[in-house]
């Protein structure tokens, strides 16, 4: 884990996203294609900005959800919707999206139809995750119902989870399809978040998710 500081939340953006690109056109100059798997949530939405803008050979690029909730695309809560309007426009419109959301399917039933297609993607080229104050990622979230099966080391590609509080049901990337990216950025901001993330290396990650996905991970930290 490597902990990388900004002066202001601007330069992160800057510096992620010059990250993110750099990294993709190297994993395109390997491989056919390169993924990137990023949350949703209004932190990355600047990155996404600059991010989209950059000139690769966005055709050639996958990219996919480290969780969405399990309504349609164009729901008001879906996730999908951000990367539409955030990620994918520009340059980046060119990119192939990998949806989770399978209609007339539950969330259970719709892993199991999704699983099968994401083998092809992995491991993942590129990870961008955030975390929460609770040391959630994904929807890794403490104490939700899946959350032992989806750290679990054999887990599905793809996972159902139903955090407590939340109606909506939700599915995630597993610990060990996030933990097994080639590349790994957490990008989280204040002085709450700091503190989520140095506890959270002393807990086991069925109380702070996060920890199970440190490893090898690059840490964008500005106040």
């Amino acid at each position: 884990m490597n902990i990388l500081e900004y002066a202001d939340r601007e330069l992160l953006a800057m510096s992620v996203a010059n990250m993110l690109a750099g990294e993709l056109k190297n994993a395109l100059l390997a491989q056919d294609f390169a993924s990137i798997a990023v949350p949703g949530g209004t932190t990355p939405g600047p990155i996404f900005d600059l991010l989209s803008a950059t000139d690769l050979d966005w055709d050639r690029v996958h990219v996919m959800l480290t969780d969405e909730r399990w309504v349609p695309q164009d729901h008001a809560q879906s996730n999908a919707g951000l990367i539409r309007d955030r990620l994918m426009v520009g340059n980046a419109a060119a990119a192939h999206f990998i949806p989770f959301y399978q209609d007339g399917f539950d969330a259970t039933a719709g892993c199991t139809q999704v699983a099968d297609d994401l083998a092809a993607e992995l491991p993942i080229s590129v990870l961008m995750l955030g975390m929460g104050t609770d040391m959630h990622t994904a929807s890794l979230f403490p104490g939700s119902e899946g959350l032992e099966a989806a750290l679990a080391d054999d887990a599905a590609l793809l996972c159902p989870i139903k955090p407590a509080g939340h109606d909506i049901a939700r599915v995630t990337l597993p610990a060990h399809v996030l933990q097994g990216a080639m590349a790994k950025h957490l990008v989280i901001f204040g002085a709450d978040k700091r503190a989520a993330l140095e506890a959270a290396q002393s807990l086991p990650p069925e109380q702070a998710p996060i920890a199970a996905v440190l490893a090898g991970a690059d840490i964008h930290w500005a106040e």
